[in-house]
């Protein structure tokens, strides 16, 4: 099975020939980011692997489609990028990544509220210029402070976990109630009840039509003034351009990003020498209280190895016609 992995970076080659592919799958490494410019390139490719920021619209589908792609393997969770009716119609077979290290990410959020709170990205600016004092870098507790879970599938469930032992109140909001969460002592709400009691609000959710912009101008009026809010999720579920003003109010008190809706274009590229574009990414990194980590939060080394060899492992099975992890139309 010839196979293209696109958008792919050192990490991913490691990691693959790493989980030693089976026999009779030959890889190729192919950096450049999936696209209808791009496609040509999977040309005679039984597989197309893919990842979050390529582009699987009905277009680029047809394209593969034709080019003798029979098998998209994602190398993700989330499937929100995929036009799966096209697929389906196609003829295209798609396969995910359901699990892999819910650790890695609820860790990284963790991390971005910790980095937050105590102002750590300052100090650290500051003690490399020899500037030693410590105005305006005062955090608070975490114990005994009301943390708000949106989305409690296994990522959500492992933040609530970490944040339980933080002492934390635990407040939750899902379609469906995780029993393991509400084992924690955590609270099911409505999501405007969650963000009128929560001082740190963490989004685990999936984006689907519902989701989108989840958090926007109205959601952010229910917040308390100066809540925290993080976002590890995918970056559609925010309104960023509302932030913002949510930041430049004062509505907002901290914001952590690892995802942004506009990232396709920017995020897993060195852009240093070149002048940003995009002018709301650039309006948020002038504020002192935001961090915007480039979709890191999966880069661990277990989350690689679990991502390459369920990857291996889908596409294996599906060249014996014992498909697993379907993602249906």
């Amino acid at each position: 099975m010839r196979t293209i992995l696109f958008s792919s970076q050192q990490y991913d080659r490691d990691s693959f020939l790493a989980a030693n592919p089976p026999t009779g799958i030959e890889l190729h490494f192919q950096n450049a980011r999936l696209s209808l410019d791009t496609a040509a390139l999977a040309e005679q490719y039984d597989v197309v692997c893919a990842f979050i920021n390529d582009d699987l619209s009905a277009p680029v589908l047809e394209r593969l489609a034709a080019g003798g792609t029979r098998l998209i393997a994602l190398r993700s969770a989330g499937y929100n990028h995929v036009d799966l009716a096209v697929a389906k119609r196609l003829g295209l077979s798609v396969v995910r990544v359901p699990a892999y290290s819910p650790h890695a990410v609820a860790e990284h959020a963790v991390a971005l509220i910790l980095a937050l709170n105590r102002r750590l990205h300052r100090a650290y600016n500051r003690t490399r210029e020899g500037d030693f004092t410590l105005h305006g870098l005062t955090g608070f507790d975490l114990v005994d402070k009301t943390v708000g879970v949106v989305g409690t599938g296994q990522i959500g469930a492992t933040f609530a976990r970490i944040m339980a032992g933080f002492g934390c109140r635990l407040l939750a909001y899902d379609p469906l109630p995780n029993p393991q969460v509400e084992a924690l002592g955590a609270r099911y709400l409505s999501l405007p009840e969650l963000l009128e009691q929560a001082q740190i609000i963490s989004l685990h959710c999936p984006l689907t039509a519902e989701s989108k912009h989840l958090i926007n101008r109205d959601s952010l009026a229910h917040m308390q003034p100066g809540a925290m809010l993080i976002n590890t999720g995918r970056g559609a579920l925010v309104d960023t351009p509302a932030l913002i003003d949510a930041l430049k109010n004062g509505q907002l008190g901290y914001l952590g990003l690892d995802v942004y809706e506009e990232e396709a274009q920017l995020f897993f590229e060195d852009r240093s020498d070149l002048p940003l574009q995009d002018d709301v990414l650039a309006r948020l990194l002038t504020f002192p209280n935001v961090i915007v980590t480039a979709h890191q939060a999966f880069l661990t080394q277990e989350a690689l190895g679990a991502i390459a060899s369920t990857t291996l492992d889908n596409i294996a099975r599906w060249a014996v016609g014992k498909p697993q992890n379907l993602v249906e139309g």
